[in-house]
């Protein structure tokens, strides 16, 4: 029997089904700034989402922390008993001066925005099963599995959203993973390397770290980018390769891992894809997901330059410019033949009520 978890609690139904916290920036005596990533990018989004009155405060969904029972549904009890050795966290986060700190400073500065982004991933993955649509404004961790961390992913929240639908949502049992960041996803890559439920599609520079071989094999569409790939063959690969997945095998899910790092410049992702290209590119996902009903979970993972945080909230005002998200829409829960039925149902009870 599945524990409870407040993960999966309803959040307000006039919330968009985007979800974040301010506690998912990491900021500890500028040490965040020893690592290429922008420690602060998921804040910076949501202030861009803010300027362009897309969404209020009080209309995203308050991610919660997963706690330890959350993360034993996926991750051994010893690989979490490591993270309490700091030199093991500087060692994931590859920021060394880490290990110099008092582990309780490394959970309460560096852990706890993560948990809290993993927590984030979880609850949007039944936002989307729900609403047919969720972003979640961090995560996307896709170098950890159960037990081993790595590439500044410490929680296989990829991985635990998954695991946790499988385990608590009728209805779903198969899921469409489509991993576009730069990097090759190994994490959940090794978690469900031996699991038919899930189809991994993952594109990523071949060059570059992690590099793992075992890991390979769980991938169903495996798209090798050359360095410096540009925008049209980037775009072309994208769409033939999301559409032939898709068309290979319908899931009850996609979590689409929509990492930033392809950017142009980005310093480990060695891609060369434009602004513009990023956006189109999670149009094309989100089309492809769109048209045939199924449900799409976004998580924002890599993207390593200050300008990333733009290029994420323009995607997103993009999607809704498309009415490929809508709030009207995913509150109604329109697109989901489950809620639509939930709908009817009620509206038919109501009838009922009035009548007697």
């Amino acid at each position: 029997r599945p524990h409870r978890t407040e993960l999966y609690e309803a959040p307000p139904s006039a919330c968009w089904p985007i979800v974040y916290s301010p506690d998912y920036n990491i900021t500890f005596v500028g040490l965040e700034k020893l690592h290429p990533f922008d420690a602060g990018k998921w804040g910076k989004v949501i202030d861009f989402l803010k300027e362009e009155k897309l969404i209020a405060d009080d209309l995203i969904v308050q991610a919660r922390e997963a706690t330890d029972e959350d993360l034993l549904v996926v991750h051994t009890r010893r690989y979490l008993n490591k993270l309490k050795w700091s030199f093991v966290v500087a060692t994931i986060t590859e920021i060394p001066p880490v290990a110099f700190l008092p582990n309780f400073l490394v959970q309460r500065k560096v852990l706890k925005p993560l948990r809290t982004q993993t927590g984030g991933t979880i609850m949007a993955g039944k936002l989307a099963v729900d609403r047919g649509w969720a972003i979640n404004v961090g995560g996307g961790f896709h170098h950890c599995s159960s037990d081993k961390g790595g590439g500044f992913c410490a929680y296989a929240d990829i991985t635990l959203a998954i695991k946790f639908l499988f385990e608590r949502v009728q209805g779903v049992s198969k899921a469409t993973i489509i991993d576009l960041d730069a990097h090759q996803g190994n994490g959940h890559e090794r978690d469900f390397m031996d699991d038919h439920r899930v189809y991994i599609m993952d594109a990523y520079n071949r060059y570059i770290y992690p590099g793992d071989g075992i890991a390979k094999r769980a991938i169903k569409r495996k798209v090798e980018l050359e360095w410096g790939t540009e925008d049209t063959e980037y775009l072309q690969k994208v769409h033939t390769h999301v559409e032939g997945a898709l068309n290979e095998l319908k899931p009850d899910i996609i979590v689409y891992n929509a990492g930033t790092d392809i950017l142009d410049g980005d310093p480990l992702g060695g891609l060369a894809i434009s602004p513009q290209g990023i956006v189109k590119r999670d149009e094309v996902v989100f089309k492809a997901a769109r048209s045939r009903r199924i449900p799409i979970l976004m998580v924002t993972s890599g993207g390593y330059q200050k300008r990333t945080a733009r290029i994420i909230a323009d995607s997103i005002i993009n999607l809704h410019n498309l009415g490929l998200i809508d709030k009207e829409l995913a509150t109604s829960g329109a697109e989901n033949p489950k809620v639509e039925q939930m709908i009817r149902d009620s509206a038919k009870n109501l009838s009922k009520l009035s009548l007697q």
